[in-house]
């Protein structure tokens, strides 16, 4: 693929940083607005700033597509697109004011919305980035696929910056449901809340997102109105007040919730937030510790003192992996190991594109 030109002087200076430092061996952190500087390997290098490049370069409201710079922040898109009644229907986890458009793409995290809209990977069309060669690159939009058949934009989902440089995003948007209803079930136990969603999976309800902690279910219905209104006819349960219910999931997308509150004493104590994701219709893991259990089961968050290997392997032992997102042992890596050959791959994918090892060092898997 032939590189193209910097479209302005914002990304002409972000070439020449990165001209720089590869020639004199000195590594860069990409960041944006750094409200995710917690989650995987710990940063390293000079910073790279996004935050100058903002702005949204197109936006079809009609096709359903907006396109993006890097630096945009993530609540001025959500506010613009809420204008004209759409919304990124995988609901990003915001964590903290100030995160970006790019960071969003490079953490790859989904919140409560991706039970009915899919992951976020599913919603990037296209991406424009900078390599570690310096070369401005631009993939997408009509599935183009590069690097040994890979949908490189897809790639960037998840990628924490290790292989370029996020510059500009195009992004599906989707109509905001006409309808939304919020229930609550009483269900005592994790093991009766999987075999309720594992019943409501074969059926033909609008659910929108599922939440489970504490004895309590919290389930979204989204859609028609007819539709949403047989659903929360055939599920019961205590409806929600509409403001009641937008703060809830907004404290479960946004880990605002006490359960994801892990202070530096719970730290001191051993205890760990982890995020596996396992197969629907898995029972309960074999886990001590407190849950809160998403996406129809697929989700579980756990707040324990186990260790760190144990709660791996019960991960793995069901088809699942497990993310060490805060407290000690970091050290250990925050993804599971990778097999042989998945780890072949991604630096087969780094050499392609950042061979000299600039970009995020270690903060998916130390080496890359």
């Amino acid at each position: 693929m032939e590189p193209l030109s910097p479209s302005d002087a914002t990304e002409l200076r972000l070439v020449e940083q990165v001209l720089e430092a590869r020639s004199v061996g000195r590594r860069l952190e990409i960041r944006g607005g750094g409200t995710k500087r917690f989650y995987g390997g710990a940063p390293r290098g000079d910073l790279l700033d996004l935050r100058p490049l903002a702005g949204v370069r197109s936006y079809e409201p009609t096709e359903l597509v907006v396109t993006v710079r890097a630096g945009e922040p993530l609540a001025r898109l959500e506010a613009l697109l809420a204008d004209r009644g759409q919304h990124l229907a995988f609901e990003p986890p915001r964590f903290a004011p100030g995160g970006t458009v790019g960071g969003m793409v490079a953490a790859g995290l989904s919140g409560p919305g991706r039970i009915a809209a899919g992951a976020l990977r599913d919603h990037v069309l296209g991406v424009r980035l900078l390599n570690g060669r310096g070369e401005c690159l631009s993939f997408g939009g009509q599935m183009i696929k590069n690097v040994a058949g890979y949908d490189v934009s897809r790639l960037m989902a998840g990628s924490l910056g290790i292989l370029g440089v996020l510059l500009e995003v195009s992004l599906k948007a989707l109509p905001r449901p006409p309808a939304s209803v919020t229930i609550r079930l009483d269900c005592a136990t994790q093991a009766d809340a999987l075999r309720r969603l594992a019943a409501w999976a074969s059926q033909p309800l609008s659910i929108g997102a599922t939440a489970w902690h504490d004895g309590h279910l919290q389930v979204r219905l989204d859609g028609a109105a007819a539709a949403v209104r047989a659903a929360r006819a055939a599920l019961g349960g205590d409806e929600l007040h509409e403001r009641a219910a937008a703060a809830w999931w907004t404290s479960v997308r946004d880990q605002l919730h006490p359960f994801f509150d892990l202070d530096p004493s719970a730290q001191l104590r051993g205890v760990r937030l982890w995020r596996l994701s396992v197969p629907r219709g898995v029972p309960p893991l074999e886990l001590s510790g407190e849950s809160f259990v998403e996406w129809g089961g697929a989700l579980r968050w756990l707040r324990s003192r186990e260790p760190i290997a144990c709660v791996r392997q019960a991960a793995a032992r069901v088809g699942g992996h497990a993310t060490l997102m805060r407290g000690d042992g970091r050290e250990a890596g925050p993804f599971s190991p990778l097999s042989p050959a998945l780890l072949q791959l991604h630096h087969r994918l780094k050499q392609a594109f950042d061979p000299e090892r600039l970009f995020n060092p270690g903060r998916l898997h130390e080496g890359l």
